[in-house]
């Protein structure tokens, strides 16, 4: 269900090839919540950084809508520049998967399946 690979670049590099990466591949990143800071923020205490992309390719995404308008939920993809316990980490939750979860529509797989294939691309390059 997850896809997750460690790196060797701090989480300011890693964080900033993975943008590099999302646009090579013809997705767009629509915005980046940094999660640390906003609780930090708050007043949580918290240690680790975390970013959330939000990804997007307008075409595929167009497709799952056409289809099934409630998958808007699911999306756009999210993809994940984090540290824990002092290494730095990059992941996804596998949109073919989270898919298979919501829809039957053998079509929407193939979406998902070549949208996953790229973002783990993506996850790979950066890394």
């Amino acid at each position: 269900m997850y896809y997750t690979v460690d790196t060797s670049k701090s989480f300011e590099n890693a964080s900033t090839d993975l943008e590099l990466a999302v646009k090579r591949h013809g997705f767009g990143v629509l915005h980046v919540h940094n999660i640390g800071n906003t609780l930090r923020g708050k007043g949580v205490a918290f240690a680790e950084e975390c970013n959330v992309f939000e990804v997007c390719n307008p075409g595929q995404a167009a497709k799952v809508l056409s289809s099934d308008m409630r998958l808007n939920m699911a999306l756009p993809c999210r993809i994940s520049v984090y540290t824990e316990k002092g290494k730095t980490k990059i992941g996804t939750i596998s949109p073919a998967q989270m898919l298979a979860m919501l829809s039957e529509d053998e079509a929407l797989s193939e979406v998902a399946r070549e949208v996953e294939e790229k973002v783990f691309q993506m996850i790979d390059e950066a890394k």
